[in-house]
């Protein structure tokens, strides 16, 4: 029996419409000037991003190329971030937005962290770019460290795990463990709790069912994630009309995963837009 979890009301109509198309522009704009200098493409990133999440408030189900356009885009920019940061001079060649563009170094940035890691990799996997996948599961972990403590422990066990896994590095399980061990609320105390307990940890819990290929257990664990989505973007009216709880980015991609895997889905819900976990658009243009 297939479960549905409704999309909690966002921002709707005409307006919406307007904001996403001109949110695009701006990207657009953003993206055409990281040639002359990358200094910002951190900012662009979260440009990208909103792009993004604005597209899937008018076009839920992905079903527009410019949404497709749009996921795309945020993933090529996410990537460079960490490759033109991975740098201090010279240039690195990325394709965003349609176009192979020559990106000067910008050496290493605070935001180059495990959080937009984690993003950028979320990002690789619903766009089943596995070369980008790779490359960013081979960045050292070290790299991606923040020096202002900025995340609790348990999230560079994380990223440990998910580049372990993809790159098939032994030590997998007890890596899987650590991580589950050391995200608890009475163990992490940096981020919030309700952050912790609605966003930042579902996606530990699909994945540890997706990696055991328990079929009766996903359905269940990703209808609970898009629950505790849907609690933390409705717990005030701020957080109601931000459009960045349009997507459930990370039980998104986890499920992108299972769906590749052969574990049915059996969850419905526009924050997992349809045609972004079915890979509908995939090989529509080069990424």
């Amino acid at each position: 029996m297939t479960i549905s979890i409704d999309r909690h009301a966002l921002p709707d109509g005409p307006d919406a419409e307007t904001f996403a198309e001109r949110a695009h522009q701006h990207l657009v704009k953003e993206i055409d000037r990281l040639e002359e200098s990358a200094d910002l493409i951190d900012s662009t990133f979260g440009t990208a991003l909103l792009t993004l999440h604005a597209r899937c408030v008018v076009d839920p189900r992905a079903a527009a190329i410019e949404t497709w356009e749009a996921t795309v885009n945020a993933m090529q920019v996410s990537e460079a971030l960490f490759a033109v940061t991975g740098i201090s001079e010279g240039t690195v060649e990325c394709r965003i937005d349609h176009k192979l563009r020559t990106l000067p170094a910008v050496g290493p940035l605070s935001t180059a962290d495990a959080g937009t890691w984690l993003t950028a990799f979320w990002l690789a996997v619903i766009c089943r770019d596995q070369n980008r996948m790779t490359r960013l599961c081979e960045i050292p972990l070290e790299r991606l460290r923040s020096p202002e403590g900025q995340y609790d422990a348990y999230v560079y066990h994380w990223v440990d795990v998910l580049q372990t896994y993809w790159l098939r590095r032994p030590g997998l399980v007890d890596k899987l463990i650590t991580t589950i061990e050391t995200s608890g609320p009475e163990v992490a105390r940096v981020a919030p709790r309700d952050l912790l307990q609605g966003i930042l940890y579902p996606p530990i819990n699909l994945f540890y069912h997706f990696v055991r290929k328990d079929e009766g257990g996903f359905g269940p664990a990703l209808a609970y994630a898009l629950k505790l989505h849907k609690t933390y973007w409705t717990l005030d009216e701020d957080r109601q009309s931000n459009i960045r709880g349009s997507i459930a980015l990370g039980p998104l991609a986890i499920a992108c995963l299972a769906y590749d895997g052969a574990i049915p889905i059996d969850v419905e819900s526009e924050y997992l837009p349809k045609h972004l976990l079915t890979r509908g658009w995939l090989g529509e243009f080069p990424t």
